[in-house]
């Protein structure tokens, strides 16, 4: 599967959000999502499933339970394929930046006129 065919999903992406704040065991996983999307446990583990399979989460054993975690080097194949249009975003946001900035500067230097 394409990384964008598993990203592509809701329940997928707030998986991995999950798992980017901390390790979780899939119980905690489950209860999350379960409330979040109203699916079945099941369906959360089969979420975990393709996740595992696809290399952007591992997982251990530790006593009964299962931990979870991202794997980060495979959310950076998706991070270098976005880069090429982030260095086309980075000057137009710069420059909205920068418009944003003379706006709030024109009305501060208003409101000190009125104000005096």
């Amino acid at each position: 599967m394409h990384a964008f065919d598993i990203l592509g999903d809701p329940v997928r992406r707030r998986i991995l959000e999950l798992l980017a704040d901390a390790e979780h065991s899939a119980g905690e996983v489950a209860a999350v999502v379960s409330e979040e999307f109203a699916i079945s446990q099941p369906a959360v583990s089969q979420h975990l499933r393709v996740l595992r399979e696809n290399g952007f989460a591992d997982v251990r054993a530790e006593g009964s339970r299962r931990i979870y975690a991202v794997r980060a080097d495979r959310l950076r194949s998706v991070d270098d394929w976005l880069d090429r249009f982030r260095r086309s975003w980075a000057p137009r946001l710069d420059a909205l930046d920068t418009e944003i900035a003379r706006g709030r500067r024109a009305r501060r230097i208003h409101d000190d006129r009125d104000q005096t």
